[in-house]
């Protein structure tokens, strides 16, 4: 086809044409038209290679500068490359260009720079016989547009050399390349000669200045030039000046100009209007933002794409989606930044499952994903857990090439490790063939967050020897890795090291507190904690959670005052903590004093909030308050259900927790194990074997759940409890998974309740081979032992203590009264009311032997002392020291409320009985398992105390 064309027309083959066209087939379809108009694209096809080509006699429009720079302009202007050469081959045949000045030549120039093709404009330029000033301005606009600064600053050079004189738009386009590339030297050295050249009082060259010392940093050249334009000052030169304050985040100052802009009569074009938009986001002026967007409206022209970003953008920043999604669907032209804007605003509003519905709809309408969707989806999937789809977001990325992108690869690693994929975080990190701070802290987190805190210390060692920069936020990860360690020496380096590369901020103490707290270190956690300046509400708050999770609940509560007393004001999290404190310390008082802290705070709408209520008044006695915060909230919270479902298992109303568990399937709501969990400790301590069994079936069959060890103990409790020992082993030794030492630790506990030697022997040295360094266990162990008459066992048993270093918690019981609370230990006469309190027992004592025929249980003193001893020993137990003291300081018919560290025993259980009895009192105790009600003589736990 080619070599047929080259025949039927040798006048292609001339050597001028062959340089300028180089690898094109060319074809001329006859041009006519009217001389008067421009011609219109249509006038000039793209000619198939078989058409003939015309007469050469054409008509002297044909011939005349005019015409080919209409045309050249027009082709330039619509980027019609193909024609623009067509007409250049007809400029070459037709000789135009033999006596050519330079103007038809400048005319290709700036065609073929505009139509991108910078090939063709430099061959034209180097052929240029002579060059006007013109033809360099087009050849150095072209190296800008086409994205080659440094080529137009050295074309400036060469022009120079020459002795070709520049004009005020050889120095606008050499100053936006100085810009483009940065050097303020050059820049300056341009200014200079516009200044020379008596240019730059020229509005065009004034602009371009602006801008170029805008882009090169130096924005206050940049101002006292603008301020120089006083009276020449055009809307380029508004717009050139507000992007100069947004380059310098000068947000405020962006829109104060605006603003001055307006007022001198300068109307809006889409420039400024996108830069005011821009400012607005960023300093998150919705209602400026608005009113831009109305004046937009106002003028009475389509908002273009770029205002339509802007706008969502803007809408997106400030947390108003509905009104970025009402923008982006009134948008009829979309690009890829009006995609990338609302999935961006989606994500960034934690409108994830919105972003993947925008991502799907890019798909059905055929736009091909960029790196930007791909990031933004990405995170959206990690966000929402979605891992399949995930997983082909990252082929996606792969099969496009996009996986060298750092931010992508970033991205992708914090997708992997929200899906606790640890493998597949490490191998893309591995991957990433450029990473940076971003990179590794991800990284880093992502292997803390996921348990594997070994390899985040190693990857955190890597970073040192690469000598990277540490940031508190990778210290952060790290101190997380250290807390689940429990590694109080990696800690302590960490802390250090952060002190001396002055690291630390209150967001890293507070977290150091935290892991001292892990550590079990609470003297160098409220070191820190004291060190702090100024603290904030999460300092004071973490402080009270370290103390709560190392069991100080009282040192919790008395920091909680200290709080409130310096006037930080407490959240939904300080409250919930110094609830808990006031639970776990059965303080009803406390416990009542935050609610109402809670209610005048408005802050009872929250779950969570809820749920440590029911669980405060449950742990302090006061179940129907439970049941009342509960029935109030009127919530599907699994949560809430599951802590009423624990309470009522705490109190032994086994019967209510199955009706909540059904009422709860009822509306929709999925237990969990921690649900069951609470199921089944209630029916352990009600006797519902049956309902137990049931419970721990479905939990596998129905819901997919796999029993805990605790679940199997609570099974195993359950069973033992009933008196049902044999088939309590049994289950046991029938479990699908190695039992641990909390499943046998509720067979002994069985044991000693039923005395039952033979099989407390087995689960007693069972116990002592899993969990060597548990004091509770040996505690039960020697009671045991204790209870079968074997002393030396016994004496083994605490022998084995003292050479491990364990102690055994003192029993201790006490009460509330006012805003006092008494602690009593056995045979504690430190009491300032010690003689009464005695005084006060002995009469109970007595009236119990002589109405109710009352005699001492011995059985449950687990010393070898004699029987007198003993008896004076059971008199004198903690709970029974509580009571009388109760009585004594209690008006009639007041419930009295005591609470216990350990467990009841079995004489004390009877002897409050017969005191509730007597004395026509309620009494309320907690011990370590549960709640006991005594009225009447009888215990709302029937016989599973």
């Amino acid at each position: 086809m080619m070599s047929l064309l080259f025949q039927e027309h040798p006048w292609l083959l001339h050597p001028s044409l062959q340089r300028s066209l180089p690898r094109m087939a060319l074809s001329l379809h006859s041009i006519s038209t009217s001389p008067s108009k421009p011609l219109p694209m249509a006038s000039i096809p793209s000619l198939s290679l078989n058409q003939s080509f015309p007469s050469f006699h054409l008509s002297p429009f044909l011939h005349s500068q005019e015409s080919y720079s209409s045309i050249l302009e027009l082709c330039a202007s619509h980027k019609a490359f193909i024609q623009g050469q067509q007409i250049h081959a007809h400029m070459l045949t037709s000789n135009a260009l033999a006596n050519d000045d330079g103007f038809l030549n400048t005319k290709l120039l700036f065609m073929y720079g505009k139509c991108g093709h910078l090939a063709s404009a430099k061959l034209v330029f180097d052929e240029m016989p002579q060059r006007i000033v013109f033809a360099w301005n087009a050849m150095i606009g072209a190296y800008v547009s086409a994205g080659l600064p440094w080529e137009a600053v050295k074309l400036f050079r060469d022009m120079s050399v020459c002795g070709a004189v520049p004009d005020a738009c050889t120095f606008a386009s050499v100053l936006k390349a100085c810009g483009e590339v940065g050097n303020i030297c050059f820049g300056v050295e341009v200014h200079c000669l516009a200044v020379k050249h008596g240019l730059v009082s020229t509005t065009f060259v004034a602009n371009a200045l602006i801008t170029m010392y805008a882009k090169c940093g130096l924005f206050d050249f940049a101002m006292k030039l603008f301020e120089l334009m006083d009276g020449n000052r055009d809307v380029v030169s508004w717009n050139s000046i507000i992007a100069a304050c947004l380059k310098d985040e000068l947000f405020i100052e962006a829109l104060f100009l605006f603003r001055k802009m307006l007022e001198a009569g300068i109307g809006t074009n889409s420039y400024n209007v996108v830069s005011a938009l821009q400012a607005c986001a960023e300093l998150s002026l919705l209602k400026l933002g608005m009113q831009i967007h109305a004046s937009v409206w106002k003028r009475g022209k389509t908002i273009q794409v770029h205002e339509a970003n802007s706008l969502i953008v803007m809408y997106a920043r400030c947390g108003r989606m509905d009104d970025a999604t009402r923008v982006f669907a009134e948008t009829s032209e979309k690009d890829y930044i009006s995609w990338n804007s609302i999935l961006s605003g989606c994500v960034q509003n934690g409108l994830n499952m919105e972003a993947t519905s925008f991502f799907r709809e890019l798909l059905e309408v055929g736009i091909k994903p960029d790196q930007v969707s791909v990031i933004n989806i990405a995170s959206a999937l990690g966000r929402l857990g979605n891992t399949l789809n995930g997983m082909e977001v990252h082929a996606y990325s792969i099969k496009q090439g996009f996986e060298s992108n750092l931010q992508l690869g970033n991205t992708l690693v914090d997708m992997y490790a929200k899906f606790s994929l640890v493998n597949y975080t490490e191998r893309v990190f591995h991957k990433m063939p450029d990473k940076d701070y971003i990179s590794w802290t991800t990284a880093i987190a992502a292997l803390a967050q996921n348990h594997q805190y070994l390899e985040a210390l190693e990857l955190f060692r890597e970073v040192q020897k690469e000598g990277m920069d540490v940031d508190p936020m990778m210290i952060g990860s790290i101190l997380i890795a250290c807390g689940g360690l429990k590694s109080l020496c990696i800690l302590k380096q960490i802390h250090g090291y952060t002190i001396r590369h002055g690291l630390l901020d209150l967001l890293l103490e507070n977290k150091i507190i935290d892991m001292y707290g892990q550590c079990e270190k609470i003297g160098y956690a409220f070191c820190v904690f004291n060190g702090i300046e100024t603290k904030d509400v999460v300092s004071w708050t973490t402080m009270i959670s370290c103390y709560i999770n190392n069991y100080f609940f009282d040192e919790a509560l008395s920091l909680f005052r200290d709080m409130m007393e310096t006037n930080v004001e407490p959240d939904a999290v300080a409250l919930v903590c110094a609830l808990t404190a006031a639970a776990d310390l059965s303080s009803l008082m406390k416990g009542k004093e935050i609610h109402g802290s809670l209610t005048r705070r408005n802050l009872l709408m929250e779950h969570s909030v809820n749920s440590s209520l029911v669980d405060m008044y449950a742990h302090c006695g006061k179940i129907d308050s439970s049941f009342k915060i509960f029935n109030m909230a009127q919530c599907e919270d699994l949560v809430l259900w599951t802590t009423m479902i624990n309470a009522c298992g705490l109190h032994g109303r086994g019967k209510e927790t199955v009706d909540l568990f059904r009422r709860m399937r009822d509306i929709g709501l999925v237990p969990d194990h921690i649900t069951f969990l609470a199921l089944l400790y209630a029916c352990s301590h009600s006797g519902l074997v049956d309902e137990g069994k049931f419970f721990i079936e479905i939990m596998k069959s129905d819901y997919g759940l796999m029993p805990w060890q605790e679940h199997y103990a609570c099974i195993a409790d359950l069973l033992g409890r009933s008196g049902r020992m044999d088939e309590a082993y049994e289950f046991i030794n029938s479990m699908p998974v190695e039992p641990t030492g909390v499943v046998w630790c509720a067979l002994l506990g069985a044991c000693q309740v039923h005395s039952n030697h033979e099989l407390g022997e087995v689960a007693a040295r069972k116990l002592l081979e899993l969990e060597p360094d548990n004091p509770g266990n040996y505690v039960l162990i020697s009671n045991v032992f204790a209870a079968m008459g074997k002393w030396e066992d016994v004496e083994m048993v605490r022998n084995r203590m003292k050479q491990r270093g364990l102690k055994k918690d003192p029993a201790c019981t006490w009460i509330e009264l006012g805003n006092e609370v008494h602690a009593f230990v056995a045979r504690d006469r430190s009491h300032k009311e010690s003689v009464a309190i005695y005084s006060k027992l002995s009469e109970i004592r007595q009236q119990l032997e002589r109405e109710y025929g009352y005699v001492a249980d011995t059985r449950f003193v687990l010393h070898d002392v004699k029987e007198e001893e003993k008896v004076k020993m059971l008199h004198q137990h903690s709970e029974r020291l509580a009571i009388a003291f109760g009585l004594i300081r209690t008006s009639e018919s007041t419930p009295i409320r005591i609470t216990k560290n350990l467990r009841v025993c079995g004489d004390c259980h009877e002897f409050i009985k017969l005191v509730s009895k007597l004395y026509k009192r309620e009494i309320i105790m907690r011990d370590a398992n549960r709640f006991y009600h005594f009225q009447n003589g009888s215990c709302s736990c029937g016989i599973f105390w």
